[in-house]
């Protein structure tokens, strides 16, 4: 066979396997009661979601000033990874910059509800989900980092398994950044609120076993002194978790590689026994 027929021959069949694994993208309308507002949502479901069979599901939170779309639009290693993990892949709408608390600053941000309770409801009312913790992980990026350890910590009977990358998991050295006062007053007003809303001082909520935990943070990043200390204090305490590091900043080619790392994690949870 002339050598032009074969590479003809070669594209058409990765051609053919890209469209035979290729997973479905959903934008969504979801409904959150306590803010009474419909908020969107991507929804990645993997090729073999037509089987009939329940999936696990991974919820994908994004950074500050982002929203629903960056992961599907920013990072490549998304689309492929609902089939690769055979997971279901929910990537909320955290707004500009919610930081995933219920603020005490403005009650009309509550995407601590929304996220770990009515979302959550929503996708195992529309989706064959396995509806339990052992079905369900969270991890994010930076803010979203922040707030999959938060999420998890505070909900432990809804996620089983969470991580993090190039989290803000200490958010204290930051007082001024990321309209984080507009979510929680100032610091210097309400040192209490920073003190019990930032991750880093929440381990105390864990119980041995409690968790999968992976952290991610690239020796570049900004907030890598403060995963640097999250790791040592999780050590300290003896909370078992893994944790990457390696060369890297706050950026997307940093996130799209850390992502399968996180996954790969999230799906030997779902297998355990």
């Amino acid at each position: 066979m002339p050598a032009n027929r074969i590479v003809c021959l070669l594209t058409f069949l990765v051609f053919a396997c890209q469209l035979v694994w290729a997973a479905k993208i959903d934008t969504v309308q979801t409904y959150s009661p306590s803010m009474k507002k419909t908020i969107k949502a991507v929804v990645l479901t993997p090729d073999s979601y037509t089987n009939g069979q329940e999936f696990p599901v991974v919820y994908l939170l994004h950074g500050y000033s982002g929203n629903y779309a960056d992961w599907v639009k920013k990072a490549p290693a998304v689309h492929k990874a609902a089939d690769t993990f055979q997971t279901i892949i929910v990537c909320p709408d955290g707004n500009y910059s919610s930081w995933y608390f219920d603020s005490p600053a403005d009650p009309t941000s509550r995407y601590e509800t929304y996220v770990a309770t009515e979302l959550v409801n929503w996708v195992d009312s529309h989706y064959k989900t396995i509806k339990n913790r052992k079905g369900r992980a969270i991890t994010g990026l930076s803010m979203g980092g922040h707030g999959a350890l938060y999420l998890a910590f505070k909900h432990q009977d809804v996620f089983g398994a969470a991580g993090s990358m190039s989290g803000g998991v200490d958010i204290r050295p930051f007082p001024n950044n990321w309209d984080m006062a507009k979510k929680l007053g100032t610091y210097a007003q309400y040192p209490d609120r920073w003190e019990q809303n930032t991750v880093i001082n929440m381990l105390h909520l864990l119980t041995p076993g409690s968790l999968a935990l992976i952290i991610d943070c690239g020796t570049e990043d900004f907030f890598f002194r403060v995963n640097n200390n999250m790791h040592q204090k999780m050590l300290d305490m003896n909370v078992a978790h893994d944790y990457i590091t390696r060369p890297g900043a706050h950026n997307w080619p940093y996130w799209n590689n850390a992502l399968p790392y996180q996954l790969q994690f999230m799906r030997q949870f779902f297998d355990k026994p």
